[in-house]
Parts: C-alpha cells; sequence; structure tokens
C-alpha cells in the first residue's frame, strides 16, 4: 500500500501524530484542499489504511 498525502494512511499517521482522536477519513486529493470523506463513506479497506497509519505512527508531536 502507498501512503498518498491526504489518502487514509496519511491521514491516520497525522491524527496520531498530532495526538489526535482515532476518527478514520481522508481527502479525495490533498490534505484540507479537497473534499474530506468521513468514516461512515469509507469501505473497510480504507479505515483499515487509517488504522494502519495511526496505530503505526512512532513519532509524536512534541507541544513543549
Amino acid at each position: 500500500m502507498e501512503r498518498r498525502h491526504g489518502g487514509p494512511e496519511d491521514r491516520g499517521a497525522a491524527d496520531a501524530y498530532y495526538g489526535r482522536p482515532f476518527a478514520p477519513h481522508y481527502f479525495v486529493g490533498g490534505s484540507y484542499t479537497s473534499e474530506r470523506i468521513s468514516q461512515s463513506y469509507m469501505t473497510p479497506e480504507e479505515i483499515a489504511e487509517y488504522k494502519t497509519g495511526y496505530d503505526e505512527q512512532d513519532n509524536f508531536k512534541d507541544y513543549e
């Protein structure tokens, strides 16, 4: 699986990095510059990609 900017895995990794809650979503194109697809419209495969990005993120934003 290739991580695409704005794609499910990318969004999961970004959410984990910034300490945001688990909330599957992705963007059709680039993040915040295209249509946002919420979990209710995602396929099981897309949700699994988001979860992979979220669970495998091992670098986190330091807010100090």
